[in-house]
Order: C-alpha cells, then sequence, then structure tokens
C-alpha cells in the first residue's frame, strides 16, 4: 500500500474541531483508515476530533497537524504542538 501524507489547518464546526481533507488532494486515500471517525461530504473527507485526543496532542483550532496513513492506519500528529501548560 502507497503511503499518503497530507498537511493543513484544524478547523472548528459547531463547537467541534475537524480536519476537512480535500478528496482531490489525497484524501480519497484516507477513506479506508478512517472508518468510523470520518463521513464523506461533498468534496471532503471530515474528520472529527475528540476533545481528549486534541489535548493529548495538544492541538486547537488553526494548529497545522499532518496526517498519513502508514501501516493501514490513520495518524495524526501537530507539526508545531502548542507548548505545555
Amino acid at each position: 500500500m502507497e503511503v499518503t501524507s497530507l498537511s493543513g489547518p484544524v478547523e472548528k464546526r459547531d463547537g467541534t474541531l475537524i480536519l476537512r481533507i480535500p478528496l482531490e488532494a489525497g484524501g480519497d486515500q484516507f477513506i479506508d483508515c478512517s472508518k468510523g471517525i470520518s463521513k464523506v461530504e461533498g468534496e471532503y473527507l471530515i474528520i472529527e476530533i475528540p476533545e481528549w485526543l486534541s489535548g493529548m496532542l495538544r492541538i486547537e483550532k488553526g494548529t497545522v497537524v499532518s496526517v498519513d496513513n502508514r501501516n493501514g492506519k490513520f495518524n495524526i500528529q501537530p507539526v508545531n504542538p502548542l507548548p505545555l501548560q
């Protein structure tokens, strides 16, 4: 399986942090590995980020994250994590 890696900002919609990944830019490569945590809306794959995960990764709205499908799993990590408080 070919590894796809993309990066982009975390967004906030209705109080929930999300990733909006364009299918045309490679988001279609994440559909299988993100089942149960994602949905396709129009031209985007939408991934909701639970509050516990955003705290663990130290991300918030506007944080740039990198996602990939290495090992057949959906992996997310901040490019520049927020400082510990």
